[in-house]
């Protein structure tokens, strides 16, 4: 009894390999990242050098609307770029 391997890319003859992701999707992976990165920078900072002074520049707009909304996009770009179908 003979198996065949119904598996192209598995076959013995065939050198050609595929990649998961094509050169766009990769471009689309660093701008996700940038997003990311970039919203998480935005969260940083705010506080006061003396610890006993309160500083109301943690409530700022580009703290806690900008910056997650960065992110959340971040987000989303990545998960398009892992859905987006190579072109071939």
């Amino acid at each position: 009894m003979s198996l065949k391997n119904s598996n192209p890319q598995m076959n013995e003859g065939n050198d050609e390999r595929q990649f998961a992701f094509d050169r766009e999707n990769y471009k689309w992976v660093i701008l996700g990242i940038g997003l990311i990165v970039v919203g998480f920078l935005l969260m940083a900072g705010g506080g006061s050098d003396n610890p006993d002074v309160f500083s109301k520049g943690i409530f700022s707009f580009q703290r806690w609307t900008l910056a997650p909304l960065m992110v959340l996009a971040g987000y989303v770009v990545e998960i398009y770029a892992i859905m987006k179908k190579p072109k071939n």
